[in-house]
């Protein structure tokens, strides 16, 4: 049943790929990368493909109201943003940033920068179910 007010209430859908702003081929390819991450990690928390010049959320996952990747999205793509910056300043043009993990006492966040180097991706699991060498190799493989 279909009553807006209750939706209001609720919030974003959980358990459930969204694709966020216009659609279009850049957004079908975000869900596409998230469908693969959930198929290698379904127990995540939550979950977004972001752009890192505007911070905008083209597609996102959730299970946990608490954690909404759209109200962090932007800040994720302003570290990734960042410890490019940081990288210049060391004079690492050799090198390019893959991911970046934050870790908290219970949950692993990790940002991956997806190959075409204009995306991110956001992942928040649980330290108790996510390995995290397996969570990261699902991200390094989900967009081929």
């Amino acid at each position: 049943m279909n009553i807006p007010f209750l939706q209001k209430l609720t919030g974003p859908a959980l358990h459930k790929v969204v694709g966020l702003g216009p659609a279009g081929a850049e957004r079908a390819v975000a869900e596409r990368v998230l469908h693969r991450v959930l198929a290698g990690l379904p127990e995540l928390l939550a979950a977004a493909v972001v752009r890192i010049d505007t911070g905008q959320v083209l597609a996102s996952y959730t299970t946990a109201r608490e954690l909404n990747p759209e109200k962090v999205a932007a800040f994720n793509a302003e570290v990734v943003k960042q410890q490019r910056q940081a990288l210049a300043a060391l004079r690492q043009s050799d090198e390019a940033l893959e991911d970046i993990l934050i870790t908290l006492r219970t949950q692993l966040h990790l940002l991956r920068v997806l190959a075409d180097g204009r995306h991110l991706l956001y992942v928040a699991a649980d330290c108790r179910d996510t390995n995290l060498g397996m969570a990261r190799e699902v991200l390094r493989t989900c967009e081929a």
